[in-house]
């Protein structure tokens, strides 16, 4: 998945909406709103994606959840605080099993944009 933004705000946000988007989540019969609080340090920007990612991901397989938001209390390039909102999940229609390193360099293009490429491993 190739993933842009203005901001690593974004960046981070269409990520994982991106990749919630792929798990194609199925509502449970109550879809009642949920928030889920997460805070993460790593060595770099791309490090901390994947990490975010694979967090929320775990967090999707073992609370079935889906996210349908993430809102940012602090985001820099080598860590965050940030709660997640979304909804119970029933099921999911794709199993994703990782967020991999494989093709993952968050970077700047030339445009000033944030990008980068995520691979899962489904």
């Amino acid at each position: 998945m190739r993933v842009t933004g203005a901001t690593l705000e974004e960046l981070f946000r269409d990520s994982l909406l991106g990749m919630v988007a792929l798990a194609d989540p199925v509502s449970s019969a109550e879809r009642r709103a949920l928030r889920r609080e997460i805070a993460l340090e790593s060595g770099d920007a791309t490090a901390l994606l994947v990490d975010f990612l694979n967090e929320a991901l775990a967090l999707m397989h073992t609370d079935r959840e889906a996210y349908t938001d993430v809102a940012f209390h602090s985001l820099a390039e080598r860590s965050l605080q940030a709660t997640l909102e979304g909804y119970r999940a029933e099921s999911f229609g794709e199993d994703i099993k990782a967020v991999t390193y494989h093709e993952a360099d968050v970077n700047r293009a030339a445009t000033g944009a944030w990008e980068t490429i995520i691979v899962f491993d489904i």
